[in-house]
């Protein structure tokens, strides 16, 4: 069994099934190769610049100060590293899946499986996020020219309950503007028997909307998708422009609660706080990959558009959180869902916040419909594999899109709207996501050198044999000067940080055991780098965050076994029955 828990797929097996698919009259032939290098890199810009930059980025900025611009940096070359693992996969293997199809060349069956239950997160759970956050700023927009639509049709169940609990006994005038909203929601919503209507309407609706466009076809979703990163790219630069004019550097070097001055006011343990929130607006560029069927060029194009998005966004993200935290003191960023407006809001620029607000509307609009084509494509593969129902790999004869997988996308996204909050879907996007990222990077390690061919991706073999133990030592020899007692504070285990405590013991030994191996093995260092930076961002997560996660991969593995093991096109005749 164990040996067919872990049965690959071979690289030209997954390029036969996709060509053969798009000769089959029964699943409605191929999708349309229509996408060019632009239009995958507006694609790659869409997803990253949206909810990151318009929303999460402001409780980062509270978390770690100016000195979260250092995480940001970080998270790039983690993503950055990544990204090249990515494109060498994608260069091998040009078919729609992303790190699905990509683990199943590389680690096997139930390692492909759990990638794709994982990414559901990245995908469809994460849009959540992005659909709450729209909403927020579609209201602002809306108040700005005069229409406001109900508290209790704004907000989620969840948070107005939420708020209720935490703030019963307190003054409403001492409470923030967004906890009086939520509190009037709970108060002015109707009542049918004991349940209260309060569900976020803007973003069921908008959920709908994308349905609806990215089950009509990938032109119209492309055209769109550029007309709007266009225009947000315009407003972003107008904003660090704007922004620049009132950025008093002095905010720069903060005083903390200690009447500390720093540029990195909670220290470094503050910044790396804000990991979730962080990388997450950096979630997006690896969704290009899935569009690899629809690529024109994909063994070209997609490697550089992946790190060509990449590249401009964290130009785009190190400048504005310099602006944000120059123009505002870190401290007012506490629970501010649109930080962009916030810092014109306390310069009194009003037509920058109007403008603000449009843009982020623009902008997550974009990020909603690059999300909501990605989850369905990878569901059409695992189907093509048999891992899940034939109906996910349906494509519709017209509009050439997986047609069912995209209706369910829809729903996942929109149901859980009525009963989660964007709290609990940032952190639980953020660690799906990085495990994506480390078997990405662990894959291209596991599969074998090519030989370079002109017009395709080639990433460049550097020998980590030496560099890479040198590199871990290096930084261990570093880590002891600078703090005697880090190693040994690790192991004395306390309840506040002993996650973060846990985790941060097992990626040292994970280091050890990798310089090992490179040294033995002869491994290529650039995988091996975005593997460990990946590794040492997840040590940032939670032990609330793990144990989510833990559930929902344990969720996974029981569907796979409940279906997938024998439906598979791999497993034994025998086993498939009849």
């Amino acid at each position: 069994m164990s040996n067919s828990l872990f049965r690959t797929k071979n690289i030209d097996k997954i390029l036969r099934d996709a060509e053969t698919m798009k000769d089959d009259p029964h699943a409605g032939g191929g999708l349309k190769r229509v996408l060019t290098l632009k239009d995958l890199t507006f694609f790659g810009i869409a997803a990253i610049i949206g909810a990151g930059s318009f929303s999460s980025l402001g409780e980062a900025c509270y978390k770690g100060g100016p000195g979260v611009v250092f995480l940001f940096i970080i998270c790039a070359v983690a993503c950055g590293f990544t990204a090249m693992c990515y494109a060498e996969f994608a260069s091998r293997i040009p078919v729609a899946g992303s790190a699905y199809t990509y683990a199943y060349a590389s680690f096997g069956e139930l390692f492909a499986w759990i990638i794709g239950w994982a990414l559901i997160m990245e995908y469809s759970i994460g849009n959540i996020y992005v659909a709450f956050s729209w909403s927020d700023y579609f209201t602002s927009f809306l108040s700005r020219i005069g229409i406001h639509i109900p508290d209790y049709l704004t907000c989620s169940y969840s948070e107005a309950h939420k708020a209720v609990v935490e703030n019963a006994g307190h003054a409403v005038n001492t409470l923030t503007s967004s906890t009086q909203e939520l509190l009037h929601a709970w108060s002015s919503a109707p009542v049918i028997g004991s349940l209260r209507i309060i569900f976020d309407l803007p973003a069921l609706v908008i959920n709908g909307l994308i349905t609806l466009l990215v089950y009509i076809g990938i032109k119209e979703s492309r055209n769109f998708s550029n007309v709007m990163v266009i225009l947000k790219l315009c407003v972003v630069t107008l904003v660090i422009i704007v922004g620049a004019y009132y950025v008093n550097t002095a905010n720069w070097a903060p005083a903390n609660d200690a009447g500390v001055k720093s540029f990195m006011p909670n220290g470094f343990g503050g910044v790396m706080m804000a990991v979730s929130g962080v990388f997450f607006a950096y979630i997006g560029f690896d969704a290009v990959s899935v569009m690899a069927e629809e690529s024109k060029n994909p063994q070209r194009d997609l490697p550089r558009s992946m790190i060509l998005s990449l590249v401009i966004c964290t130009i785009v993200y190190i400048l504005l959180t310099l602006v944000l935290t120059g123009v505002v003191n870190y401290k007012n960023f506490k629970d501010v869902g649109d930080p962009l407006s916030k810092i014109f809001e306390d310069t009194h620029v009003g037509w920058m916040q109007f403008l603000v607000s449009l843009a982020a509307v623009i902008a997550m609009t974009s990020v909603l419909l690059v999300f909501q084509m990605g989850q369905p494509r990878i569901w059409m593969c695992m189907s093509r594999d048999g891992l899940l129902p034939p109906i996910f790999e349906r494509i519709h004869p017209k509009f050439q899109t997986p047609s069912f997988s995209t209706i369910v996308t829809g729903l996942i996204v929109g149901i859980p709207i009525l009963f989660t909050d964007k709290t609990f879907v940032l952190d639980f996007t953020s660690i799906a996501t990085l495990f994506a990222f480390v078997l990405v990077c662990g894959g291209v390690l596991l599969i074998p050198r090519k030989e370079k061919v002109a017009g395709k991706f080639h990433m460049p073999y550097i020998n980590a044999k030496f560099v890479f133990p040198l590199l871990i030592l290096a930084a261990i020899i570093i880590l002891q000067m600078a703090n005697p007692h880090y190693f040994t504070d690790l192991f004395k285990i306390n309840g506040d940080n002993a996650s973060l405590e846990v985790s941060t013991i097992i990626l040292w030994i994970v280091l050890v055991v990798l310089s090992v191996i490179s040294f033995i093995k002869n491994l290529s260092l650039i995988p091996l780098l975005g593997l460990s930076t990946c590794l040492y961002l997840l040590t940032g997560m939670t032990g609330k965050n793990w144990a989510w996660f833990s559930s929902w991969l344990v969720l996974g593995v029981i569907i796979y076994f409940l279906y997938g093991y024998n439906k598979s096109k791999l497993a034994p005749k025998m086993a498939l029955g009849s």
